[in-house]
């Protein structure tokens, strides 16, 4: 029996029903192929190994860890890997801290699904692909001269931020992380000394207007 040919696709997202929906508007172009799809960061990290896809599509905001963890550790696996994030969020700070966990591109969800289909031909041929909103984010961030705080935080600091923002315990970020809890209240400290932020409080509405969090 003959290989499969084309593109094949790993889709991940925490709703069933976008998963659904995208899936049908990426195989309805030809040589497309949806091989598995995933509702978490360890069942894309699991997929991944398992399918081995050319490209992974895939939301930041998921509960537990985030896709930025996904990326990370696939990329981790693979340093080739290409990876697509298709996301509700465009902010440049959470653009930023994708491609610095590994990302090939960043698209949005209020973008046309052509936009969907010509960012995964772009990082299937090596190139960076950006959505004309996130495009034009990072344009206004780089020319914005007070620099966004996000800019001072680490990819791991920017993840820890969001799931505390996001309501999670300590205990809670050290699981999904793997971390230990020392850890984790070492990496809070350090988002508050960077930051300049003195409160919980303040924490949670940087994350909130960085878009980090759905809250």
């Amino acid at each position: 029996m003959p290989e499969p040919t084309g593109v094949s696709i790993l889709l991940v997202d925490d709703h069933p029903v976008v998963r659904q929906g995208y899936r049908r508007v990426l195989e309805s172009q030809d040589g497309f192929r949806v091989i598995a799809e995933a509702d978490s960061a360890a069942a894309a990290y699991a997929a991944f190994k398992a399918h081995a896809p050319d490209v992974v599509v895939l939301d930041i905001s998921m509960k537990g860890a985030s896709g930025l963890e996904a990326i990370r550790n696939i990329r981790a696996r693979d340093n080739r890997a290409c990876i697509l994030v298709f996301s509700m969020h465009g902010e440049a700070a959470l653009v930023k801290a994708a491609f610095a966990a590994g990302a090939s591109g960043f698209v949005t969800k209020s973008s046309e699904p052509a936009a969907l289909v010509r960012a995964i031909r772009m990082v299937i041929g090596g190139e960076r692909a950006l959505s004309d909103d996130v495009a034009h984010a990072l344009a206004a961030d780089s020319l914005d001269p007070m620099q966004s705080v996000l800019d001072r935080l680490g990819e791991r600091e920017i993840e820890i931020l969001r799931q505390f923002a996001s309501g999670l315990t300590t205990e809670q970020i050290a699981a999904n992380l793997h971390l230990s809890i020392k850890t984790v209240q070492n990496y809070h400290y350090l988002v508050k000394a960077k930051t300049g932020l003195q409160t919980d409080a303040q924490l949670v509405r940087l994350a909130v207007n960085s878009g980090l969090t759905d809250l």
